[in-house]
């Protein structure tokens, strides 16, 4: 069960061993009024450990990282109450990938190469109260 969103913004994790990649991701979601960016994980453990203090509605999880990956995470957080969304990113495009991704809950799959193009047009498909009221 998803929480009830209760502001115009879409509160967001963002989940990658990469800092350079981080950065970027965070220009790229500057560009859409409706989303905020409430933290930064490098690991799958700092991402539960972050999304349970910050309690965002959206996890941007990378698929690989050392320690526990986006996979594992991604299950872990999809089995408490109250989750985000969890849109999965990776730098490997192969379907067995999406699937994986799928499997272990992940609301969305989006390879890396794609991002620039499919990430906020995939956010709002998952928020669509958020581009309704940018509209309004």
């Amino acid at each position: 069960m998803h929480r009830q969103r209760t502001s115009k913004h879409i509160r967001t994790l963002m989940v990658d061993d990469h800092a350079t990649f981080l950065d970027e991701l965070e220009c790229l979601l500057a560009e859409d009024r409706e989303m905020d960016v409430v933290g930064r994980a490098a690991s799958g453990e700092e991402a539960l450990e972050r999304s349970r203090m910050l309690r965002p509605d959206l996890v941007l999880m990378d698929l690989a990282m050392p320690g526990m990956g986006g996979l594992e995470a991604t299950r872990r957080l999809k089995a408490e109450t109250g989750t985000p969304r969890v849109i999965m990113l990776s730098l490997h495009e192969h379907p067995v990938y999406r699937m994986a991704a799928l499997d272990a809950g992940a609301d969305g799959f989006i390879p890396k190469s794609k991002l620039g193009a499919t990430l906020l047009p995939t956010v709002h498909s998952l928020f669509p109260a958020a581009t309704e009221s940018a509209v309004s």
